[in-house]
């Protein structure tokens, strides 16, 4: 196709060339095309369209586009697009400069406190050299330090200046790699377009006004447009109008789709209108001030304008029964405001969250905390408390003992005094600043942005940070069968046809007639994006495009010469009646095309074998002639020929027909007695291998104590033969189930219907294979899991999905795996991680990243605890025992240099290794500080406390220190302090080491050399505490040592190391448990989430605690809820918080509807944030045409993203 969009786009951008390109003029203005898209109700935008442009395919020409063909794709024709219409590009907010990003890392309290009282010290510092203020030292004092005293205030301040850098530096770094990452995730959506005749995907990016776009299910729609031609289209609008019911769609009086829309049904060709900041989505974006603010002030009046669209549109909304409250919201400019209605704002908002625009990158979406940030947030409170009380002692016990010891020498207060008191003062908010871990958030996002970026070389897109940690908890994973465990490659192997069981394709030989209606049902009956594309004649393994089981069937009709391509050029899309696309209620697909010379009408249907046999009332015989076919003849089909294509993990699909006279009365909303009475064409056996990696993948999970469930739309037998392919079920167990979908829903549900967790969790824990299920079933799965309420279970789930309806299992899951090749762009939306590659062993490897992760957080806490608890006690003792702290302001603000940010990068960057699978998932509840770690912890430190206290009093017995009583004394730098400091930073370095294994390994220099990293820090830190001896002087308050002092310090330092293999000797069952600390709560996620949700619409329940008590959402069992009292406590509170809420929005909603009643039941879905949004007083709503389930979402009747049989 010469160029390439990407190509064209460039081009576009920067025109080449000596002259000028040529200007191409268009009858209609962006302006006008916004119009057309914003005024969207009533009568008057399509009278508009219809006699100014004479309908649709008129005003595709006045674009000056081929409907047939679309775009030339010129660059000369896209230059101009761009230029008069704009680029599909939202413009991002601009990022924080490095400036501000250092403003930003100087608001921290106490580097603030930390500047202001190295200011007072130094201005009491020159007052003393200049104005000859007092001291309080004795005469005859050594006078080695005068005229030095201000050297400290301005030490400490380059301390602080430095860390400023390196916070603003990390904080910049960490900005650039999450835009990088929400550029990924925007290159990832692709469209198809319309170009020079033939369908290319190009990326969202590169559409221009005037592109032919084709949507189906499951698609995002990636500009406003209009419909030129669809089939059955349904899109869900809620993330634009908050209307949570499937909008149905046509090309008459319904013609407009909104960009970041979902297609929930059907499929359909749209003329672009609007692209980028144009659109309704990048003027809502502007309104929010999410784009650039010169983009958001040059595009003000157009935001001002589509404002109206609120006002126009409140009059439907009261109709519906959905009150729409004006509230204002800044404007673009000029200080005017706009004005958005509580719907658009929550909307957009939404948009903001989880729809980021297209081409644009965007602030990373901020998410609940997972199961390790809630860990470490409690644990970190807990260490400043600890470290704040420690440091207000240590400065009272420094002031309390100067003031006595001044006064005892009969020395009056003077002002020499205040420069004491503020050295001591210093001395604590420096001790507070090594005691708050403020390298803990730190090392996280370290260790998240440094496994992101390896993970995406792992296939692991990930669209949420906390995701990436959380898999390293997974104790189950719930994952689909095709594309995942399968090579998603597809073969027709088996045929039964003309009323004979064919085993070898290429023994079946079908008559002319039957030929050419299976020709015609499989080419016709398909998505017409679905090709088979050869890179050269004869090609063996030509590229499969488009859905993979429709793929696989038209590589049957290759293989037995027929050219769909010629099929398809008689039947084109614009010329069927109708079509009922494939979902999970339907389990099939079906169009109906006319016959030529009025011959009537054809129906063409495929599906999944079970279901569309039983439709059939006749079959194709051998000699072109129709066969009657009888329920018993149906169910020998069954038994003979399905049976046994299921049983060898064939994917079985029936492909039938139907004809209807020329006078035959037709209702085409009755698909119940339409798809009915047809004939048996043939049904085919499709096989898609298992993956060679697979096995050996999920016995790595096995071992690491996951548990692999298989959730597929697949016939039972198939499905049970794929899973013990894979290993998911091995022969000659009997402790595990595989079970179809309705035989899960008869054991899950009550006399009444209702799904019980009771019952449920007696299901879950044996259950290996879930067959012929919907996506409802796979979202019960997963919250039973969750939600479980067996003594002890505290389940972690990973759920994959491919389909539009797996968004609300996806959601719920703890981290949902989308699939990037076979995936919707709404089952994308909804997930944690995207597999660019479809493939398990993908998710294996982000098991092992997440594990790492944890493990790096772990490490990095061993040795910063360790710092923490040495350097608070050290100082803390010495200013009761010594007046004094060997370890200075300017000491400790490097020892925390080392410790936050150059520890951090050490131990947050090593890599995984296959050990990481040996071991059992952490859960929920496991501490975060096992009994292993608490014990380096307290092991280390005490070794290290001894070392120094004997450097410290008794020192002078055995090394010889230069001048040091009277030095110290006076406060001036020292040999004898000097190496204190310098052997407590030796021993943090090669603690360091020891930090590196956590779970009693021996072995801590294993695998370190593929660290460089870690070896490049440990070294340079080393090397630099070197020059800081020597040559620091009066800045860093130190004295140069001998080569005994070094050795002995670098000796002391090593036999860290060895210290470390003697406490490895302490068996870890000795080992109290009380030492543990940090557990994390049973509380499962969302559902703190799920109460406000219930409380703000006034639900009876309180968190299932119904009547019955037999609410699926109930708190975790095992012991882990709280007493009675604090139970009763909670209810008590929460009570009347939603009584005053109730009353809110009966003042509110009064003058509209009244309050609308749900009573509770016992699986209370609709408290799932999961869902599509309902606002409130919907609920009596006429019923939409899509059937819908009591949940708020089309499971039932809405699309599903997957193949046929996989519903």
């Amino acid at each position: 196709m010469g160029k390439t969009a990407g190509d064209k786009a460039n081009g576009a951008a920067s025109p080449g060339g000596g002259g000028q390109e040529p200007v191409r003029h268009f009858d209609v203005s962006p302006e006008e095309l916004c119009h057309i898209m914003k005024e969207r109700q009533g009568n008057e935008t399509l009278n508009l369209i219809a006699e100014k442009y004479h309908g649709v395919a008129g005003l595709a020409r006045t674009l000056k586009v081929d409907t047939a063909t679309g775009l030339t794709g010129d660059t000369a024709d896209y230059q101009c697009r761009v230029e008069q219409f704009g680029s599909n590009v939202i413009p991002p907010k601009k990022p924080k400069s490095f400036l501000q990003l250092m403003w930003e890392a100087c608001q921290d309290t106490t580097l603030i406190i930390l500047i202001c009282a190295s200011i007072v010290s130094l201005a009491l510092s020159l007052f003393e050299m200049f104005g000859g203020g007092g001291g309080s030292h004795e005469e005859g004092a050594s006078t080695e330090g005068d005229g030095w005293e201000w050297v400290e205030g301005v030490a400490i301040m380059a301390a602080v200046c430095i860390v400023v850098l390196v916070t603003a530096f990390n904080d910049w770094s960490k900005e650039r790699q999450f835009r990088g990452l929400q550029d990924r995730i925007c290159e990832e959506q692709r469209v198809d377009v319309l170009r020079k005749g033939e369908i290319v995907a190009l990326n969202v990016a590169e559409l221009v006004v005037g592109d032919i776009v084709h949507v189906k299910y499951g698609d995002q729609v990636p500009a406003d447009g209009l419909i030129l031609q669809c089939n059955d289209l349904k899109v869900d609008e809620s993330s634009m109008t908050g209307e949570s019911d499937l909008m149905k769609k046509n090309n008459s009086d319904r013609p407009w789709l909104l960009a970041g829309t979902h297609v929930m049904e059907g499929s359909g060709r749209m003329l672009t209108v609007a692209v980028g900041k144009n659109s309704q989505t990048g003027i809502i974006f502007s309104l929010l001030g999410v784009t650039d603010e010169e983009e958001a002030r040059a595009d003000a009046d157009r935001a001002a304008n589509a404002a109206k669209v609120a006002d126009e549109e409140n009059q439907l909304h009261k109709e519906n029964g959905v009150p729409r409250v004006q509230i204002q919201t800044p404007g673009g400019g000029g200080g005017k405001s706009s004005h958005m209605t509580e719907t658009d704002v929550d909307a957009a908002d939404e948009e903001v969250a989880q729809h980021p625009p297209p081409a644009a990158s965007a602030s990373p979406v901020i998410q609940d905390k997972s199961v390790l940030q809630a860990k470490l947030t409690k644990l970190t409170i807990q260490i400043g408390k600890a470290g704040t009380l420690a440091a207000v002692l240590t400065v009272l016990v420094l002031f309390v003992r100067f003031v006595i010891q001044e006064l005892l020498d009969h020395r009056p207060p003077q002002l020499g005094w205040l420069s004491e008191f503020v050295d001591h003062f210093i001395i604590g908010i420096t001790v507070l600043v090594v005691a708050v871990p403020e390298g803990l958030p730190l090392a996280v996002t370290i260790s998240l942005a440094y496994s992101v970026k390896k993970m995406m070389r792992d296939n692991n897109l990930v669209r949420h940070l906390d995701a990436c940690e959380t898999m390293g908890s997974a104790t189950t994973i719930c994952s689909d069968k095709t594309g995942t465990l399968t090579k998603n490659r597809m073969t027709v192997t088996q045929v039964f046809s003309e009323n004979t069981y064919h085993r070898l394709v290429s023994d079946f030989r079908p008559s002319a007639a039957t030929l050419a209606l299976l020709g015609q049902a499989i080419s016709v009956n398909s998505g017409y994006t679905s090709q088979i594309v050869e890179n050269e004649p004869g090609d063996k393994h030509p590229k499969h495009l488009g859905n993979k089981t429709e793929c696989g069937l038209l590589g049957l009709l290759v293989e037995l010469g027929v050219s769909y391509h010629q099929i398809r050029e008689q039947h084109p899309e614009d010329s069927f009646i109708k079509v009922y696309t494939f979902n999970s209620a339907r389990k099939s697909m079906s169009t109906v095309i006319a016959l030529p010379d009025n011959r009537g009408m054809r129906l063409l249907t495929k599906g999944a074998s079970e279901t569309i046999l039983k439709k059939c009332t006749w079959q194709l015989g051998p000699n072109d002639e129709r066969l009657p076919l009888p329920k018993k003849e149906v169910e020998r089909i069954l038994k003979e020929v399905v049976e046994p294509m299921a049983s060898e993990a064939l994917r079985t699909i029936c492909v039938a027909y139907r004809d209807f006279g020329p006078d035959e009365q037709v209702d085409f909303e009755d698909e119940v007695s339409i798809i009915n009475n047809l004939t048996c064409i043939a049904i085919t056996g499709i096989e898609d291998p298992v993956r060679d990696e697979v096995p050996a993948a999920i016995a790595k999970c096995q071992s690491a104590g996951i548990t692999v469930r298989m959730v597929t739309g697949d016939n039972i037998l198939t499905a049970r033969s794929i899973a013990t392919k894979c290993g998911i079920i091995k022969p000659g167990q009997d402790d595990f189930l595989v079970i179809e979908g309705k035989e899960f829903n008869r054991r899950i549900r009550n006399k009444q219907g209702l799904i019980e967790q009771k019952l449920l969790d007696k299901v879950w824990p044996s259950l290996r294979v879930l067959a012929r299920s919907s996506p409802t079933d796979k979202h019960t799965l997963v919250k039973g899991i969750i939600d479980s309420e067996i003594p002890g279970s505290s389940e972690v789930v990973a759920v994959t999905g491919d389909g539009t309806n797996d968004g609300p299992a996806l959601k719920k899951a703890d981290v949902g795996f989308a699939m990037g090749i076979a995936g919707t762009d709404v089952a994308k939306e909804a997930s944690d991680i995207i597999l660019t590659d479809d493939n398990f062993t993908s998710i294996v490897k982000a098991v092992m990243w997440g594990r790492n992760v944890y493990d790096s957080i772990s490490k990095f806490l061993q040795f910063q605890l360790t710092v923490n608890f040495v350097a608070i006690v050290l100082a803390f003792t010495s200013a009761c025992i010594i007046q004094a702290t060997p370890l200075k302001a300017i000491h400790l603000l490097w020892v925390n240099l080392i410790m936050d940010t150059f520890a951090s990068l050490a131990l947050a960057t090593e890599m995984p290794t296959e050990e990481l699978l040996t071991r059992k998932p952490y859960g929920r509840t496991k501490p975060l500080i096992s009994p292993l770690m608490a014990k380096n912890i307290i092991g280390h430190g005490i070794y290290q406390l001894l070392v120094l206290y004997i450097i410290l009093f008794a020192g002078t017995a055995i090394w010889t220190f230069d001048g040091m009583t009277q030095e110290e004394k006076n406060d001036a730098p020292s040999q004898h302090y000097t190496m204190v400091f310098n052997v407590f930073v030796l021993l943090q370095c090669f603690n360091e080491i020891n930090a590196r294994k956590i779970h009693g390994e021996r072995n801590v220099f294993k695998g370190i050399h593929t660290n460089p990293l870690f070896c490049s820090i440990v070294v340079g830190t080393v090397i630099v505490q070197g020059l800081l001896v020597e040559f620091g002087g009066i800045v860093f308050y130190t004295v140069p040592l001998t080569w005994d002092q070094w050795l002995s310090s670098i000796a002391i330092g090593l036999s860290s190391l060895l210290w470390g293999q003697v406490l490895n000797f302490i068996p870890a069952e000795r080992i109290p448990a009380c030492l543990a600390y940090g557990e994390g709560t049973d509380q499962r996620p969302g559902t703190q989430h799920e109460d406000t949700a219930a409380g703000a619409a006034g639900h009876g329940s309180l968190d299932g605690a119904t009547a019955d008590g037999a609410g699926l959402a109930t708190g975790g069992g095992g012991g882990s809820g709280p007493s009675a009292d604090n139970r009763s406590k909670l209810l008590w509170v929460r009570g009347v918080t939603r009584i005053q809420q109730q009353i809110m929005v009966v003042k509110a909603f009064e003058q509209y509807r009244g309050v609308p009643s749900r009573s509770a039941t016992h699986h209370d879905f609709q408290q799932d944030p999961g869902f599509l949004y309902e606002p409130p007083g919907t609920s009596n709503a006429p019923t939409p045409t899509t059937p819908r389930s009591s949940f708020g979402f089309p499971s039932p009747a809405a699309a599903d993203g997957r193949e046929p049989s996989e519903a």
